[in-house]
């Protein structure tokens, strides 16, 4: 437990940001999620709309630190190729 009051006011600081970054984690996975699933049935209009909202997701959580921005461009790296590929079908 914190002892100075500086240190508590950090504690409370943290509970903080941590409840938001996982909400924002949350809402990104979730949106992942729906692209994946629209990707799965076929539907390539569905999955594109999807992903242009995954992909501000993700770009938003790339900025803040919540996952590496690596990972964000490599995520939507990945689900544009999906999408590509199934288009071209």
């Amino acid at each position: 437990m914190p002892n100075t009051s500086s240190a508590k006011k950090r504690l409370r600081q943290n509970e903080v940001r941590k409840a938001h970054n996982l909400s924002m984690k949350r809402a990104m996975r979730t949106q992942l999620r729906k692209v994946r699933e629209a990707l799965k049935a076929g539907d390539a209009d569905l999955a594109s709309t999807e992903f242009r909202a995954a992909a501000q997701k993700l770009d938003r959580a790339g900025s803040r630190n919540i996952i590496h921005r690596n990972a964000a461009a490599r995520i939507k790296s990945r689900l544009s190729a999906q999408i590509k590929a199934i288009q071209q079908r």
